[in-house]
This record gives structure tokens, C-alpha cells and sequence, in this order.
């Protein structure tokens, strides 16, 4: 299973958002505090709207508390500071993606630990940063399309017509 990390997140509906494409995915959310909302907040409810009850959702005191659970755990770092791009490392099917709160991103003391494993997503010169749940859905389909979309449903199917009623 595929896992997201969010390190000290800011904003619910941001979290929420999150929240409902891991319910999509198949993937455990793992949320370190202390977070800038409490889980009982309207705004993540409603980001995450009805899925929130089907999440997959860890959380850790601080970031020691979440290596110490997690012990092993491959990390891989969204940072706007790395020097490799996210399409460029080879996501296993259990790998951790961590990402900062909104304000500051990672910390660099827990980057540097680690420079292997910081990605980054291209953007133009200028731009501080993406959404935080953009970001987080680009990096994370990159490793479930790695990893063969493994229990996913790859085709969709229309409501009302079939694929061959109309051509």
C-alpha cells in the first residue's frame, strides 16, 4: 500500500482534499502533528466529503513519533528544493511520499538527512509552490502508474449508454 505523509499540515480543506483522493487510491494517509485544524473540522469533512469515513488515516505526535511507527519506512521528500524530479526515483508499492505544511514546506534539517530521496515537481521560475493537493496527486498517481495501478479500476463505465451503443 502506498502512503502519504503530511508533516504538520495547515489548512483542512487542503488535508480533506487529500484525504478523498487516498480514499481513491487505496492509500493509508499518515498525519503528523501538530496540524493547524482539529480532525473534527467542518472544512476537512467537506473537502473530503462523505469518503472521510472510509480513510485509511494514521496519526503521529511529531516527526520522531511517526519514524519511530514507521521503522524502515522509504521515504521519499516533496520538496521545491530538490534536485531530482518526482518521474525520476522508482516508487515501491509500500513507500512513504512526505510533504510539508503549506507555509514552509519540509524542514531542511530533515531534508538533508536524506538528498536521494527529495523530488521535486517542474515549474517555471517565479512560482513559490503548487497546491498542496495538486501536488500531492501528481507525485501520488506517478507511483500508482509505477506501480500498474495495482486494484484499481482502469476503465470507467458510462451511467446511462455503453461504450458500443454509440459510434
Amino acid at each position: 500500500m502506498l502512503n502519504i505523509v503530511l508533516l504538520e499540515p495547515e489548512i483542512p480543506a487542503n488535508t480533506g482534499n487529500i484525504g478523498r483522493t487516498c480514499v481513491a487510491t487505496g492509500t493509508r494517509l499518515h498525519l503528523i502533528e501538530p496540524l493547524g485544524f482539529s480532525l473534527s473540522e467542518k472544512a476537512l469533512k467537506r473537502a473530503g466529503m462523505d469518503y472521510w469515513k472510509d480513510l485509511d488515516v494514521k496519526t503521529y505526535i511529531d516527526y520522531q513519533d511517526f519514524l519511530e511507527k514507521n521503522p524502515g519506512a522509504r521515504i521519499y521528500m516533496a520538496t521545491t528544493k530538490a534536485r531530482k524530479n518526482y518521474t525520476e526515483v522508482s516508487y515501491g508499492s509500500d513507500c512513504y511520499i512526505m510533504f510539508g505544511k503549506e507555509s514552509a514546506g519540509i524542514p531542511e534539517e530533515i531534508l538533508v538527512k536524506d538528498p536521494e530521496n527529495c523530488i521535486r515537481i517542474p515549474m517555471i521560475g517565479g512560482i513559490r509552490s503548487l497546491n498542496l493537493g495538486n501536488s500531492v496527486a501528481i507525485v501520488l498517481y506517478e507511483a500508482l502508474r509505477q506501480n500498474g495501478f495495482a486494484g484499481m479500476q482502469i476503465q470507467g463505465e458510462l451511467h446511462r449508454l455503453s461504450w458500443e451503443d454509440e459510434r
